[in-house]
């Protein structure tokens, strides 16, 4: 079975103004002296982060029970320090520079990129699946070039910023295009391809190293997977899961194909990068609500039949993995609920920040908003 990994970023926030609250590296060094939870545990850019890495997993149940245990823990710890450890792309409001984590890296970082780093507030999900070897992850990433827009969306939990409704459903992927690598990659011939246009990137446009390529999917340079960023940090741990289970069944599929490495670049042959980077930023725009590229048309389709289209696709691998169950519970409450996006809207909207801070405040189990205004009764 093809193992995977799970890295989820979460912001600590003041209750009241949903402002970063800068207690990551407190909470940080309180985990870091428990053995349990040391070695998954790690500092992030921001001085409200903090970061899961978890150890690799073979099975869906096995992530959810890791992850549900590390967000109930945070969750304790902000709480005693009178913060929300909220899991969303951005900040609903900010400061106009944010407090950086005291690690001469980050600090190198912030003299490279200067005023890039006062919206460089973010947090994102990325999800590591085991490949043989560098060459079949180029195969992978190859192939699930086409697919970006859609798992963007899928992704959105980011429509929140300086207090106001970006009108976006990822704010987090519109602010990440300042960087010099960003969205979508383009197509490489092979492992010895990628690794000669990455080492040209280095030195220019704040690249300091190849822990900067931004790409919504890359090579990992210290574990023998590929890694999925394109997504925000998710509300629950649910749609972790299921994007999680996604990105799975999509590498298995790709390099399980007759003549993988052939139809990859088939796949990303009609798919140039400019056409993909109009289509992300459509996909970060509307989320699940509007048309998504469709890679099986090559045009916009509703976002729905999009998706019904990567399942069907998906469905033998999710189900020799044991997800297609999962996945499938998952899928339905999305339609039924909405994304991330969807909900922290509808969450400002109906209430504002209090009823806002109760949806973030929820950490693993989704609820509706129906429960969300119960609670405030």
């Amino acid at each position: 079975m093809r193992t995977f990994g799970i890295e989820e970023e979460f912001q600590f926030l003041d209750p009241e103004t949903l402002r970063p609250a800068d207690v990551g590296a407190r909470v940080f060094d309180r985990l870091a002296a428990d053995p349990q939870w040391r070695a998954v545990t790690h500092r992030e850019f921001l001085a409200s982060q903090i970061e899961h890495a978890s150890t690799v997993f073979e099975t869906l149940d096995d992530a959810g029970a890791a992850l549900d245990g590390f967000r109930r823990l945070i969750a304790r710890e902000g709480a005693g320090l009178g913060a929300i450890a909220a899991s969303i792309g951005t900040p609903p409001d900010t400061t106009p520079f944010p407090a950086i984590t005291d690690l001469e890296r980050y600090h190198r970082i912030v003299r490279e990129m200067d005023g890039v780093i006062a919206d460089h507030q973010l947090s994102g999900l990325h999800v590591h699946v085991a490949v043989p070897s560098r060459d079949h992850g180029v195969i992978a990433l190859n192939a699930v070039r086409p697919w970006l827009p859609l798992l963007t969306a899928l992704a959105s939990n980011s429509p929140l910023w300086r207090g106001h409704d970006t009108g976006y459903d990822s704010w987090r992927t519109v602010l990440l295009r300042r960087w010099t690598t960003s969205g979508s990659p383009p197509a490489f011939i092979d492992a010895a391809d990628y690794e000669r246009r990455v080492s040209r990137l280095l030195g220019m446009g704040g690249t300091l190293d190849r822990a900067v390529i931004m790409w919504d999917v890359r090579l990992s340079e210290h574990l023998p997977t590929i890694e999925f960023r394109m997504a925000d940090a998710q509300l629950h741990t649910e749609t972790t899961l299921l994007v999680a289970a996604l990105c799975r069944a999509f590498v298995t599929h790709a390099l399980d194909v007759p003549s993988a490495e052939s139809a990859a670049a088939d796949d990303s042959a009609g798919m140039p990068t400019e056409l993909l980077s109009a289509a992300i930023l459509h996909a970060a725009h509307f989320g699940m609500r509007r048309d998504v590229f469709n890679p099986l048309t090559g045009a916009l389709a509703p976002a729905g039949e999009c998706l019904n289209g990567l399942l069907r696709m998906l469905r033998g691998e999710l189900e020799e993995a044991g997800d297609l169950e999962a996945t499938t519970d998952a899928v339905a409450r999305l339609r039924a609920d909405g994304t991330g996006a969807e909900r922290q809207r509808a969450a400002f909207q109906s209430g504002g920040l209090p009823h806002l801070g109760r949806l973030l405040a929820g950490g693993s189990t989704p609820r509706t908003l129906q429960e969300l205004a119960s609670d405030s009764q």
